[in-house]
């Protein structure tokens, strides 16, 4: 890891002393971090105050600790890395959800904890922000679950813990955890002679082993076709995917929690696979096919669509970031960049080109005073979506729709597929816009999670940053009315009816807002939309007259689950 040359000198001291504070900034601003999310408290303010200081970082307050969280979340998704300061007790355990799904989700977050001082606590002195037993530990034992390293920072181990925090990071694609007493913040560091780490390399012998099971398995394939999935993307393994698809001619689907992981205007590109639940042609190819390469894949219940998915392991060849299944055998220490480009080497070429697919949401539908549904606005989504527009797609109903809409060419989807905490769009929108200045950023999300995290509006007026939010309004979490087949109507699923069109008066800001019934009405609010973006943040408000209306894709789960649960009675 290369260090910034303007780190600042200690005011009285040697030039060549760095203080603890300034060694860990410099280490984020190297791995090209320019904002640091987080929340005030009194335990980190040496820490906000040497940031304060420091040139090239901002710190970003969010309203909360769990926004703030969820801000750098998708900051490192686009960046490739986030940083997140807490206060200790309060402040990190507010954070745990943000940090436990940065782990589900493999995003490579850095959180910063600011403690109480060091003589204090050696003294097991019962502060607050504390459980009150003298435990200085227990919050760093919590985070030992759900992170890939954790450490507690002193001068003298800065120079070595650090470096080792970020570069786990990076290879793990999980987030780390290091705490530093408010006192030891300013404080000098230790030098240390530190050696390089050695990059993790294939080894050869396991790979040709790999291929020349792989090729045997392709010499009797007569259709083949690749998958991609969450890891291919958080490992930056798009363009060897796509390298590979055109070589060998076959087509290419996203699983649920790959989105966006293959350019979708790219003609190889034939849609999401959703198993029984998505489209029935991208089904038919996938399932159909002799033989399937999947890159990244994780094998969840959303991936594999509640395990309705058929897909043969004998007939795949799964490729991690650092091993490979071909079939039942297991090849390990192979880098998946270099699996991916030895089987363009294998000779595969499939004689007929990929199928040139319709996709669910092509072709407009509804007449202009007809109301607003799901059949008839994700379409009018597709069409307004541009190249290199960054989409946000809330956990819930909103999601399952978004998920067959089809992307332009350069889109960055960012979605919590796996952990799905609803709330997560309105923060990880407002993180977007910091992290891209120049893109434009549309976030999709429903009442019910905007209620959850709402403050971070707040935030993106204060710092001058201009989405487009649309809300679906369909009277309370109709995604959890789908999901509980066993009863109807529950009260616990509604939520208050809140001025959804009036939050830039409350938050102190300007926008051009929308509350929007009919077709014509949302054909009308995005053109004003599109407009007014260069200018002002914007919230469209969808109201939907049925509160069970939902995509095609949430409707056929829904009979999926009715089926399950008659059989289990």
């Amino acid at each position: 890891m290369s260090i910034s040359k303007t780190t600042k000198e200690v005011e009285n001291g040697r030039p060549d002393e760095v203080t603890l504070g300034q060694y860990l900034f410099d280490c984020l601003k190297s791995e090209e971090i320019h904002e640091v999310f987080g929340v005030p408290g009194d335990y980190n303010f040496t820490l906000l105050d040497t940031l304060e200081k420091y040139e090239g970082i901002q710190f970003i307050n969010g309203r909360n600790e769990l926004n703030a969280g969820y801000a750098a979340d998708a900051y490192a998704r686009l960046k490739g890395m986030g940083a997140l300061i807490t206060t200790f007790g309060v402040g990190e355990m507010s954070a745990c959800n943000v940090i436990a799904g940065a782990y589900s989700e493999s995003v490579p977050l850095i959180h910063i904890v600011g403690s109480p001082k060091s003589k204090e606590q050696k003294e097991k002195k019962l502060l607050h922000h504390t459980l009150m037993d003298g435990d200085y530990d227990v919050f760093r034992k919590v985070y030992g679950n759900i992170t890939g390293y954790t450490a507690i920072l002193t001068p003298e181990n800065a120079e070595l813990e650090i470096p080792a925090a970020i570069r786990i990071a990076k290879e793990k694609k999980k987030p780390v955890y290091l705490s530093v007493a408010i006192d030891l913040v300013m404080k000098p560091i230790l030098r240390h002679n530190i050696q390089s780490s050695d990059e993790k390399i294939t080894k050869e012998t396991s790979l040709r082993a790999a291929i020349a099971h792989a090729k045997e398995m392709f010499e009797t394939a007569r259709s083949a076709v690749v998958l991609v999935d969450m890891l291919a993307v958080r490992y930056g393994l798009q363009d060897a995917v796509m390298r590979l698809a055109e070589e060998m001619n076959v087509p290419v689907a996203s699983m649920m929690q790959g989105k966006g992981g293959f350019d979708e205007s790219h003609p190889n590109y034939i849609g999401t696979y959703g198993g029984p639940f998505g489209s029935e042609r991208v089904c038919d190819i996938v399932e159909g096919a002799d033989c399937v390469i999947i890159a990244g894949h994780v094998k969840s219940d959303v991936n594999l669509v509640k395990y309705t998915a058929k897909l043969n392991p004998l007939k795949t060849v799964d490729i991690q970031p650092e091993f490979v299944r071909v079939g039942a055998a297991e090849y390990v220490n192979i880098m998946a960049e270099d699996m991916l480009f030895a089987l363009r080497k294998i000779g595969y070429l499939q004689p007929e080109a990929p199928v040139c697919n319709r996709f669910p949401y092509d072709v407009a539908s509804g007449e202009p005073e007809q109301p607003i549904a799901a059949a008839t606005y994700y379409p009018r989504i597709q069409q307004m979506l541009k190249e290199k527009d960054i989409v946000i797609a809330e956990t819930g109903t909103i999601s399952y729709g978004m998920s067959q809409v089809r992307l332009p060419k350069g889109a960055k989807y960012i979605a919590q597929g796996g952990w799905q905490s609803i709330g997560y769009g309105v923060p990880a929108a407002f993180g977007a816009c910091l992290a891209d200045k120049n893109r434009r950023v549309l976030l999709f999300t429903g009442e019910g999670s905007l209620q959850l995290t709402v403050q971070e509006i707040s935030s993106m007026l204060d710092y001058e940053c201009k989405p487009i939010i649309f809300i679906l309004n369909n009277q309370g979490y109709t995604i959890e009315k789908y999901l509980n087949v066993k009863s109807e109507n529950q009260k616990y699923n509604q939520i208050p009816d809140w001025k959804y069109t009036q939050l830039e008066e409350v938050f102190g800001g300007d926008a051009f807002t929308a509350k929007v019934r009919t077709n014509l009405e949302l054909d009308d609010a995005i053109k004003r939309a599109e407009s007014e973006s260069k200018g002002k943040l914007s919230i469209i408000e969808m109201i939907v007259q049925d509160s069970m209306d939902a995509p095609e894709y949430l409707k056929r789960m829904w009979d999926y689950l009715v089926e399950q649960e008659q059989h289990q009675n």
